[in-house]
C-alpha cells in the first residue's frame, strides 16, 4: 500500500499544506503541469489538498481547479463557467447518493440522463478525460432484507445506476469506484453523519488517503505511467519450502493443506494478472533446471512455465538479475514490480534499483494476495487484446531467436518469418491500443509526446490530422498494433512551410526492431502525406534519457536537415522514392 495511504488525515493535511506552501519541494517540481478540475456535491476542500499531495507522489505536477460546494451542475452546464476557461486535462466528478433520490424507475432514468448531460457538456473541453465517481450506496434499508429482493427498491436502483455507468460510459470517461472503496473501507466508518451535517463532508476524513490514492493511480495510468512486469521470488513466495532441499514434489502447494492453499491462492491471483496482460518474471537464487521442475513436475502448481515471460534463476545478486530481466524484456526498470518474501533481498533492490517498485511482503502467505491487491501497482487506463497475449509473444520470441540462429544471412531469416503488416487509419477499434502505445513507448519514440485517449479521439475528427497505425504478424505471433504515427498538414510548426506534413508522433514497439517496419512506415507516411497535398514530409528528434536509439533514424531513412532556430528538423522530398529493403508484405 502507498505509504501515504497509511497516514491519518491530520498528518496528510499537514503534508499537503507544506507542499502547497513550497511546491518546489515536491517530487513533481519542474514537471509540466497537468490541469485537473475537481467538482463535488459535498465539501471537497480537504480532499483537493490531499489529492495534490498524492498526485505529486506519482510525479504529477497538478494545477487544480476547485469547484464550489454542490457546484457540479453550476460549473458543467454553464458554458460561461470558469471551468471551461481553465481548460482541464482531467475532470473529476464526485457525486453523493443524496444527489439522486432513488424511489422509482423514473428516478433511475432521470439520474442516468443527468449524468449523460454532464458528460456531453464536458465534451466541450478538447481532449478531456472524465473521472466519474459512482455512488457509494447508503446503509439505510427502509425495506430491510426485502431491499435485495425487489428490483425497484432503493438499494437495487442504486446498484443498477452504478452498473449503468459501467455499461454506457463513453471512451473518455473512466469510472472511480466509490462504491467499492466505501465497502473496502467499511461503510459504517465511511458515512460520517456528524461530519456531513456539520461541514458537508461527503465521506469520513479518515478515507481521504484511499480515495486520493485511487484517483492519482488512475490519472498516472491515463498519462502512460504504468508498470508492466511482476518479478517474483520462488521459495516461500510462490510455494512453501525450499526446492533445493524439498524437491519439486516436496514443496507445499498442497490444496489439502492450509498453507499450501494460501500459496495456491496467490498463484491464482498472479495468473489473473498475467491473463490481463501483466508480464511475469522470476528472479530467484536457485539452480535453474531444478527450479523449473517445480512448474513441470508438481501437478498442484497453478502457474506453468508458459506463464513466465522471463525466468532467471542463478546465484548472482538479485539487483544484477533485475537489470538482466529489464534487458531481456526490453522494458525499463521502472516497469518492474518486485515481490520477495526475504526483507534483505527487498532492501537490496531498493538500494541498487530504486526505479523498481518493491512490495513490502508480509510474513504470512495468506496475506500475499491482499497486500498486492491493496497496492494495485498495475493500474492501466485500458486492457487491450494485445495486452492479453503479451506473454505468449515474449515466449515466441525465443522461437524467433532459435530460427535466427539457423541462418547466416539475416535477410533470409527475415524472409523465413513471413511477416505481414496492415497499415491503416485509426478507428474506434484501435483507439485504446494506439493511446496505450503512445503513452508507454520510450525507446523508439521520436518526440515522446503523450496524448490521452480522448485527445487522440479529438484529433481523429480533425481533417488536418491523420492518426495512423501499423499492425504486424509473423510465423509465430500476431502482435496487433505495433507502431503509431500522427501526421499534421499543414503542420503549423515553427520553421516549416505550409506545404510540409509534420510527423508529430512516431513510436514503435521495441519487440519488432530491425524487421524493416521502419522502412514500411516511411512508405506509408509518404503515401498519406502525398494524399494530404504535402510537398515534403518533415520530422523532428527530441532527445530524452531513453530514446537514443532513434537519434539517427530520420537521416538513415533519407531525411536531410532543415535549418531551423533552436530545433533539429529534417525533411523528406515526397517526389523521392523511398529506398531500402522491405521484408514485410503489406496486406
Amino acid at each position: 500500500m502507498n505509504q501515504l495511504t497509511k497516514l491519518p488525515a491530520e498528518k496528510l493535511l499537514k503534508l499537503a499544506k507544506r507542499l502547497e506552501k513550497d511546491p518546489s519541494g515536491g517530487k513533481a517540481a519542474g514537471e509540466k503541469p497537468v490541469r485537473f478540475a475537481v467538482l463535488g456535491s459535498a465539501s471537497i476542500q480537504h480532499f483537493v489538498k490531499v489529492l495534490r499531495l498524492f498526485l505529486d507522489n506519482e510525479g504529477i505536477n497538478a494545477e487544480i481547479y476547485e469547484g464550489e460546494y454542490g457546484g457540479i451542475e453550476m460549473d458543467v452546464l454553464d458554458e460561461a463557467s470558469p471551468l471551461y476557461a481553465f481548460g482541464a486535462d482531467f475532470v473529476l466528478l464526485l457525486p453523493r447518493f443524496s444527489d439522486f433520490p432513488m424511489e422509482s424507475e423514473k428516478d433511475l432514468e432521470e439520474a442516468k440522463a443527468h449524468i449523460e448531460r454532464l458528460w456531453s457538456a464536458l465534451d466541450r473541453i478538447p481532449g478531456v478525460t472524465i473521472l466519474q465517481g459512482n455512488t457509494a450506496i447508503p446503509l439505510e434499508r427502509p425495506l430491510g432484507a426485502l431491499e435485495a429482493a425487489n428490483m425497484d427498491s432503493s438499494l437495487s436502483l442504486f446498484r443498477r445506476f452504478n452498473l449503468s455507468l459501467t455499461e454506457n460510459h463513453p471512451e473518455n470517461v473512466r469510472i472511480l469506484d466509490l462504491e467499492y472503496l466505501s465497502s473496502a473501507c467499511g461503510k459504517r466508518a465511511w458515512f460520517d453523519e456528524t461530519a456531513w451535517f456539520l461541514s458537508k463532508q461527503g465521506f469520513s476524513l479518515e478515507f481521504l488517503g484511499p480515495v486520493a490514492a485511487e484517483v492519482s493511480r488512475m490519472t498516472a495510468a491515463s498519462l502512460g505511467r504504468t508498470r508492466k512486469c511482476l518479478v517474483l521470488d520462488l521459495d516461500n513466495t510462490l510455494w512453501g519450502g525450499v526446492i533445493g532441499d524439498d524437491g519439486p514434489l516436496g514443496i507445499n502447494v498442497d490444496p489439502n493443506d492450509p498453507l499450501g492453499e494460501a500459496y495456491r491462492a496467490f498463484q491464482s491471483y498472479i495468473l489473473r494478472l498475467k491473463n490481463r496482460g501483466v508480464l511475469l518474471a522470476v528472479n530467484s537464487k536457485n539452480d535453474e533446471a531444478l527450479a523449473k521442475e517445480a512448474f513441470t513436475e508438481n501437478p498442484d502448481m497453478i502457474l506453468k512455465l508458459s506463464d513466465i515471460a522471463c525466468f532467471v534463476a542463478n546465484w548472482d545478486n538479485k539487483a544484477q538479475n533485475m537489470s538482466l530481466i529489464s534487458k531481456k524484456l526490453n522494458i525499463g526498470l521502472d516497469s518492474l514490480v518486485f515481490f520477495d518474501d526475504n526483507p534483505a533481498e527487498r532492501e537490496l533492490i531498493k538500494m541498487y534499483c530504486p526505479a523498481v517498485t518493491v512490495i513490502d511482503v508480509p510474513e504470512e502467505p495468506e496475506a500475499f494476495v491482499r497486500v498486492l491487491d491493496d497496492v494495485q501497482p498495475f493500474e492501466w487506463a485500458a486492457v487491450t487484446e494485445e495486452d492479453k497475449v503479451r506473454t505468449a509473444s515474449y515466449l515466441e520470441n525465443e522461437k524467433r531467436e532459435d530460427l535466427a540462429a539457423r541462418f547466416v544471412d539475416y535477410r533470409e531469416y527475415l524472409k523465413a518469418l513471413k511477416m505481414e503488416a496492415h497499415c491503416g487509419e485509426v478507428s474506434k477499434t484501435e483507439l485504446s491500443r494506439f493511446a496505450q502505445l503512445i503513452n508507454k513507448s520510450n525507446q523508439f519514440n521520436l518526440r515522446t509526446r503523450r496524448y490521452s485517449e480522448s485527445e487522440i479521439a479529438e484529433m481523429m475528427k480533425d481533417s488536418r490530422v491523420k492518426c495512423l497505425y501499423i499492425s504486424l504478424k509473423d510465423t509465430f505471433t500476431t502482435y496487433g498494433v505495433i507502431s503509431c504515427i500522427i501526421l499534421k498538414f499543414p503542420s503549423g510548426e515553427e520553421g516549416l512551410s505550409d506545404t510540409d506534413c509534420f510527423i508529430d508522433t512516431w513510436c514503435m514497439s521495441c519487440r519488432v526492431l530491425k524487421r524493416t517496419v521502419e522502412e514500411l512506415a516511411l512508405r506509408f507516411m509518404v503515401r498519406v502525406s502525398r494524399e494530404m497535398g504535402a510537398d515534403r514530409l518533415a520530422g523532428e528528434y527530441i532527445r530524452t534519457k531513453k530514446n537514443g536509439m532513434v537519434e539517427s533514424l530520420l537521416p538513415r531513412l533519407g531525411f536531410t536537415g532543415i535549418e531551423a532556430a533552436d530545433r533539429v528538423l529534417y525533411g523528406y522530398d515526397l517526389n523521392k522514392k523511398p529506398e531500402g529493403e522491405l521484408w514485410i508484405k503489406e496486406i
